[in-house]
């Protein structure tokens, strides 16, 4: 898998914020398929930095309504990548 089909977006959000400001993590919307090593890869050559850390979790989709017919968003994978002291990204 290339490391631009691993990483999807960085996930800007207020408790992402607060995470990269305290704990120096950076939140990811990944692959479905990516395992922590193919992760903690991709962001070490795509931003050019250490990666101490990967921890992963799987969102579930949740059923929506649109009139009738019922329905399930995308289900899809958050890492959340912690960096060495030294490190630090750019996202905003």
């Amino acid at each position: 898998m290339d490391k631009y089909q691993v990483v999807v977006k960085p996930l800007i959000t207020e408790k992402g914020t607060h995470q990269i400001e305290s704990q120096n993590a950076y939140p990811f919307q990944v692959d479905l398929k990516a395992n922590k090593t193919q992760i903690k890869l991709a962001v070490e050559q795509i931003y050019n930095v250490k990666v101490e850390n990967v921890r992963t979790l799987i969102r579930k989709g949740k059923p929506k309504r649109r009139g009738a017919k019922m329905g399930y968003t995308s289900t899809w994978k958050k890492a959340i990548v912690i960096l060495k002291d030294s490190d630090h990204l750019d996202l905003f």
